[in-house]
């Protein structure tokens, strides 16, 4: 009876050598099971840190303006804002507003500049015709900018509100006006309320509500006398916390 109870306690050294040693095992497991997880959480934790320190690149807009075809368009955008000044809205300009002015600026800027468009808009004078800019050499698909203004919600087409045109279809410059350049676009933001003027370099555009039945809604301002405004809220001066600033058209180069 003696060796069966040796080889039992023969065999119970052995069981519990494997315990222990599956317990060693287990453990080591699971420690590297944790060491895994924690591993897998800091690194899901920093990568969206990560990420938003990464620079990031946007392929270019096709149909951008060149530096050249933008010097061309801001001479036509300019002179169309100034023939509206000079004569009166055309019939063409049919939603008249501070931003309804931008955006039929922009579309007649768009337009192939023929003899038609001429006759159409006021221009056929001597004194209209031998100042005229260069015309705009652009695409097809370059024409159609003005029909796909970006929304606030996301959305395409022709219309676009003013804090529309400033947040989603242009880019900041800054709040000094002296970095502005002609068809730049100075934003007020009033609270409820939001307008939109037209820098044109030796004054500035806008579009009003009408007073008088006779009363086009337009008006000029010279940068001198706008800086003196006597509603402060109208002064475009870095102090003045209505005055958003300068934006740019962003399919303008520069």
């Amino acid at each position: 009876m003696r060796a069966p109870r040796e080889a039992q306690a023969a065999r119970g050294v052995a069981l519990a050598a494997r315990d222990a040693n599956t317990a060693s095992v287990t453990t080591a497991s699971r420690r590297a099971c944790l060491s895994r997880i924690a591993t897998f959480f800091a690194l899901t934790a920093a990568a969206p840190y990560a990420h938003a320190l990464g620079i990031t690149t946007t392929a270019p807009d096709p149909d951008a303006l060149t530096t050249q075809q933008s010097a061309a368009f801001r001479a036509w955008f300019t002179r169309i804002v100034d023939q509206q000044m000079r004569r009166g809205p055309t019939p063409r300009w049919t939603q008249r507003d501070c931003a309804g002015l931008v955006r039929f600026a922009v579309g007649e800027t768009l337009r192939m500049h023929d003899s038609k468009w001429l006759r159409a808009n006021g221009m056929t004078g001597l004194a209209d015709t031998s100042s005229l800019p260069p015309e705009l050499q652009l695409s097809a698909s370059q024409r159609t900018i003005a029909n796909r203004w970006t929304q606030i919600d996301g959305s395409t087409g022709a219309y676009a509100s003013a804090i529309a045109l400033i947040q989603r279809n242009s880019r900041f410059v800054s709040k000094d006006v002296n970095q502005a350049l002609p068809g730049d676009l100075l934003f007020f933001d009033q609270g409820d309320d939001q307008h939109l003027m037209i820098w044109l370099e030796r004054y500035i555009a806008y579009h009003t509500g009408t007073v008088t039945p006779t009363d086009t809604g337009l008006r000029a301002v010279a940068v001198s006398d706008l800086m003196q405004w006597k509603d402060s809220r109208w002064q475009p001066l870095d102090g003045n916390p209505n005055f958003v600033g300068v934006s740019r058209l962003d399919f303008l180069t520069p």
